[in-house]
């Protein structure tokens, strides 16, 4: 019964016109920027995370090289 009122109401606007607006584009470009800078802020810090790694292994490296040497007592 409520559905066969709700159709039978005549619409007075164009589907075709009724778009987001610009509210709708400001919110939409607002997010997009939001997001690149969270990628470019994620990209930035899993190279340093990545920089460390390989700093901290040259380092081990290094230190078990150090460790495997005879030491020679001149």
């Amino acid at each position: 019964m409520l559905w066969q009122l709700l159709t039978a109401v005549p619409s007075k606007v164009d589907p075709t016109l009724v778009t987001p607006g610009v509210w709708g584009f400001v919110i939409t470009a607002a997010i997009m920027v939001v997001v690149i800078l969270l990628i470019l802020d994620m990209v930035r810090r899993m190279r340093r995370v990545n920089y460390r790694a390989e700093v901290r292994q040259r380092l081990e490296d290094e230190a078990s090289g150090e460790a495997d040497k005879p030491e020679s007592n001149g």
